[in-house]
């Protein structure tokens, strides 16, 4: 299973979220950066299976802004049955 990661103390806001994820799983320029976006790459762009792993999102100074992406891979966890496994971490 592929495992990938992100550091919430390096990334500042859901634009910056998003061009994190865009580049750690290769996606084409036309990502969406968005949620509707979010969804599609997780359910048909992205190589499976794949832990995505969350890394200090609760210290994040602004961790409810995260909140709806978090929702999405959520959703995306259980539509894909086990393909797809997200946690979230302190370190």
């Amino acid at each position: 299973m592929k495992s990938v990661s992100f550091d919430f103390r390096t990334i500042a806001d859901m634009n910056d979220f998003y061009r994190q994820f865009a580049a750690k799983f290769a996606l084409q320029e036309g990502f969406g950066a968005n949620l509707d976006a979010l969804w599609d790459a997780l359910t048909g762009s992205i190589g499976l299976p794949v832990r995505i792993t969350l890394h200090h999102l609760a210290a994040h100074p602004h961790a409810a802004r995260f909140d709806a992406a978090v929702a999405v891979m959520r959703e995306a966890q259980v539509a894909l049955e086990g393909e797809l496994e997200l946690r979230t971490g302190k370190s």
